[in-house]
């Protein structure tokens, strides 16, 4: 992954960037009242971290606490480590085995607690540690086999959907709530972790053709609910009601976030929707995430905003003030998910090839005091920076560190 060279080059940027006049910069934000800055830092695949499987549990630990060396030098505050990627574990977790990211084979004791290491590194840097949790992904391809042994999923097969070519536990039963449920305050219960995060993945993302078989689970608990889908939704409602009261039982000063997929329903489909023509979460993933809000279930909404200003399908323009709205009045927090990940990508629109889009989303946020923040996807970028997009962030919006949101 090449950490020193990213660092040297972060470190210049940033140095360069730090000579500019004051004057051109955007006004200051909420620091006064606390403000998110974080960044995802993902383990699925290896995406961030570590840079690859089997490294000595030295290098692997050297390597992370240089992300969150990245994270402090771009006066971050937030780091929202990825700890359950599929099924498994960055901790000594009694529930799933050791992540096969760590070592190449699932399972296999890494020789040293990452989790427990980023808390304890983070917090010693003045950094909050969000523990980030996929609540039903097993594995990215469709063999139990490929599963260590004893695998929870083995053990029950009954739990587990093959879809698109891969495995998922059922979210429509009982059992597998409690289950994940369990797997994730263990976490909660051995480490003082400041957050537990979820991603966009409830149900999984439509795959053309193929069909999620719930069949037997709808058949059994389907009734009372007008269709499948409303099940659907009331299935991750009570995941998402279950963990928010566990989590204030079990660590009352630890908060509970998600970052959905950024459009709740288009206008066209609903009219309390957004000026959009996108997936929607609340019809594809079955997450009533707007309810989450209006309810003030969780403590803090992050919807991913991975669009431009002036996307013509989703823009980010028309999508912040739509969630200020949704959020105002309510006590959850709501913070803007960054696409760092795009700036500079070739593949991308021109808007992205702009080094200022990121600071321009950061500007038109400061517009709306109900946006309390931003988190960016994601680490590797946060530290590579390629087009100079995350430099300009800091430049413009962070010259000052500052704390988290308060509570």
């Amino acid at each position: 992954m090449g950490q020193v060279t990213r660092r040297a080059f972060g470190v210049a940027a940033l140095a360069a960037l730090s000579t500019a006049s004051s004057a051109s910069a955007a006004p200051r934000r909420r620091e006064q009242a606390g403000e998110m800055r974080g960044m995802w830092l993902a383990t699925v695949a290896g995406r961030d971290w570590p840079s690859q499987a089997g490294l000595t549990a030295a290098r692997q630990r050297a390597e992370l606490i240089a992300h969150l060396d990245t994270a402090v030098r771009r006066r971050l505050n937030t780091v929202i480590f990825q700890v359950r990627p599929t099924a498994d574990a960055l901790w000594p977790s009694p529930y799933e085995p050791w992540s096969a990211v760590l070592t190449g084979t699932q399972g296999r004791d890494p020789g040293w607690d990452p989790l427990g290491t980023a808390v304890e590194e983070a917090h010693a840097r003045g950094l909050e540690l969000h523990a980030w949790f996929n609540p039903y992904r097993i594995a990215n391809h469709s063999d139990p086999a490929g599963l260590v042994a004893g695998h929870p999923a083995r053990q029950h097969p009954d739990w587990v959907v093959r879809y698109g070519g891969k495995l998922y536990y059922n979210p429509g039963l009982p059992e597998v709530r409690s289950f994940v449920q369990d797997a994730i305050l263990d976490a909660v219960h051995q480490y003082p972790v400041d957050a537990v995060h979820f991603d966009d993945y409830f149900y999984p993302y439509p795959v053309a053709g193929q069909t999620f078989d719930d069949t037997a689970a709808y058949d059994l608990y389907g009734g009372g609910h007008p269709n499948r889908a409303a099940w659907r939704r009331a299935n991750v409602d009570l995941l998402v009601a279950g963990v928010a009261a566990r989590i204030r039982q079990a660590r009352p000063g630890t908060r509970f976030g998600i970052s959905p997929f950024g459009v709740w329903r288009n206008a066209d489909t609903d009219p309390r929707g957004s000026a959009t023509r996108a997936l929607q979460s609340y019809d594809d993933l079955h997450a009533d995430t707007r309810k989450w809000v209006r309810e003030s279930w969780i403590d803090y909404i992050c919807p991913q905003l991975y669009w431009h200003i002036g996307n013509p399908a989703a823009d980010y323009a028309a999508l912040l003030p739509w969630w200020a709205e949704v959020a105002r009045g309510t006590a959850t927090q709501l913070y803007a998910g960054e696409a760092l990940y795009r700036a500079g990508d070739p593949a991308q629109a021109a808007a992205w090839q702009d080094p200022a889009e990121l600071s321009r989303h950061l500007t038109l946020a400061g517009r709306h005091p109900e946006v309390r923040g931003h988190v960016y996807f994601a680490a590797r970028e946060t530290a590579d920076d390629r087009i100079g997009a995350m430099a300009r962030v800091v430049a413009d919006h962070y010259q000052q560190p500052a704390a988290p949101p308060a509570r």
